[in-house]
């Protein structure tokens, strides 16, 4: 590959990380072509990038961008995914993926410029991805104003009870 080739290559790479929201870092030594295409269309799926790197390139390319706080992690065989938008989908498959397949390993991870470690990247993909996080903040959102308004209206429905009673009793006697 020659050097003009390279360098393009890296600042494509280095455009994407500077727009990433996660970055997850995987060896995924021992795995065959077929378990790594499968795992490119389940990312693909949620608009997620995996892609083979060499470490030299990925380590030029994170210069200057958030992704530059794991480059202590860029060793061995690394693949990256990368999310734009949902930082749990990508978490939530890999570990799915992992689970199933033994040879993926997860080294690390960068979310909103922060390094991310096995575990944390864990505890991501057990929450709710940002859709259902939407409808439950909308729904509270929802909620609020629907229970404020139900209270306004019991005030005029308990007026017009005692209004009532006070005329039955007027009447009774």
């Amino acid at each position: 590959m020659k050097l003009s080739e390279k360098k393009n290559i890296a600042e494509n790479f280095h455009e994407k990380l500077s727009r990433a929201k996660v970055v997850i870092i995987t060896d995924y030594k021992g795995l065959n072509v077929e378990a790594i295409s499968d795992l490119r269309a389940k990312l693909r799926e949620f608009q997620v990038e995996y892609r083979v790197v060499k470490n030299t390139l990925l380590e030029r390319a994170s210069e200057n961008t958030e992704a530059f706080v794991i480059k202590d992690k860029f060793k061995g065989p690394t693949a990256v995914a990368i999310s734009y938008d949902d930082p749990v989908t990508p978490a939530k498959i890999l570990i799915k993926f992992s689970e199933t397949n033994k040879n993926l390993t997860i080294k690390a991870g960068m979310l909103n410029g922060k390094a991310l470690d096995f575990n944390a990247i864990k505890a991501l993909s057990t929450m709710p991805s940002r859709e259902v996080l939407l409808s439950m903040l909308l729904s509270a959102m929802n909620g609020v104003p629907v229970s404020f308004v139900r209270t306004l209206n019991e005030i005029p429905k308990k007026l017009l009870y005692v209004l009532q009673a006070i005329k039955e009793q007027k009447e009774a006697a």
